[in-house]
């Protein structure tokens, strides 16, 4: 990841912008040496929200299974 500070992204704001599009690479803002924005590609997921979810649900066979055994 590239960074850079706040007056030189003000400086080449649109140049910097063409290149994170066109790259796909982020670059870190910084704000006196610390990072303060990140700025990154645009990116759209899409798959429906049920698509999305498929397969992140566990199956539950037997709710009156105890969860922590002693």
């Amino acid at each position: 990841m590239r960074r850079v500070s706040k007056s030189q992204f003000k400086a080449r704001a649109l140049e910097l912008l063409r290149q994170v599009e066109a790259s796909g690479e982020s670059i870190i803002v910084t704000d006196k040496g610390r990072p303060a924005i990140e700025v990154r590609r645009y990116r759209t997921d899409q798959r429906s929200p049920l698509e999305r979810l498929r397969g992140s649900v566990i199956e539950l066979t037997d709710p009156f299974e105890p969860v922590w055994e002693d």
